[in-house]
């Protein structure tokens, strides 16, 4: 089966804003290609592309390109829409974030190609305790790894937002815990408290895409029995309080739902907020002191801040 490629030019700070756009149109999968990896496609594929960022032909550390596939007949509709995504992105970030030419070009391959291409820059990530690990390749057996299947259009781990997330939880999850992943993608957040010794783990996502992926992951890593997911906006319609509850979406969102989100921490809970640019921490911060947190733990990776937060 055949399907359309796009490639995306964006920046090492916006390509996760991208990648969530085009997760929002692709059921097959979205690659972000390293800086080395760039340079040897723009070598291989120069006369190809429609459009080349001369950044990328200079070396520019800063650019990155984000790959998602589409059916044939459905990738002109998405195209448009995408692009108009895209102009939002643009607008909204104007002045503070840096997001690319958001140029795409386009080619058709073939179903297997793009299964290889996943599987070429899908790597098994270390995070300390945790490692996530994709389904086919074999990881030392622990406790504390999360697989990930190949197919899926989700998180693979690799973004600094969810490392961060990770550690986090890696240092304050313990046994008997309740935890809710709000906004889980693949699964990842909420699958490693599981590992971690969580005694019950919500997640919940608004596009089912998502939750089909993350009620897939939670069963081939055997926590089902412990993960429960839901698709639902935020936990709407779910009565429930953690003792953790972790959301990796993005500042404007954490800002916006923060009353919501809040309600579901319980007394003297925690909440790990991520997704926050560094140059907007301190109004994610005020929002929630506003709320009775307090801010517990602080960490910077790249141009991304994780805080975590005590009511």
């Amino acid at each position: 089966m055949k399907y359309i490629e796009f490639t995306i030019n964006t920046t090492d700070q916006a390509e996760e804003l991208v990648c969530d756009i085009l997760e929002g149109y692709s059921n097959f999968g979205v690659v972000v290609l390293s800086m080395q990896e760039v340079i040897e496609l723009t070598q291989k594929r120069a006369n190809t592309f429609d459009y080349i960022d001369e950044k990328l032909l200079s070396g520019d550390m800063g650019v990155s390109l984000v790959k998602a596939y589409f059916d044939l007949d459905k990738a002109e509709e998405y195209k448009s829409l995408i692009l108009q995504d895209f102009e939002r992105l643009k607008q909204n970030s104007a002045g503070f974030l840096d997001v690319g030419t958001l140029k795409i070009s386009e080619r058709e391959v073939d179903g297997d190609d793009w299964i290889r291409v996943w599987r070429e820059h899908y790597k098994p990530i270390n995070f300390g305790k945790i490692t996530v690990c994709p389904r086919w390749i074999e990881c030392d057996k622990n406790d504390y790894v999360v697989y990930i299947d190949s197919n899926q259009a989700f998180g693979t781990g690799e973004h600094e937002t969810t490392s961060m997330c990770v550690e986090f939880l890696e240092k304050y999850v313990s046994k008997d815990m309740t935890v809710v992943d709000v906004g889980t993608g693949s699964g990842i957040l909420g699958i490693s408290a599981a590992k971690l010794g969580a005694k019950s783990v919500t997640l919940t996502d608004i596009d089912p895409v998502a939750v089909d992926a993350a009620k897939h992951n939670t069963e081939i890593n055997n926590v089902d029995n412990i993960c429960k997911v839901y698709n639902t906006n935020l936990l709407e319609g779910i009565k429930i309080e953690g003792d953790i509850v972790v959301a990796n979406i993005t500042a404007d969102v954490l800002k916006i739902l923060a009353t919501n989100i809040c309600s579901y921490v319980k007394e003297k809970g925690i909440i790990i907020l991520s997704g926050i640019l560094n140059d907007r921490k301190d109004e994610v911060l005020y929002t929630y002191e506003n709320l009775g947190f307090k801010l517990l733990d602080l960490k910077s990776m790249g141009e991304w801040t994780c805080l975590t937060m005590t009511r």
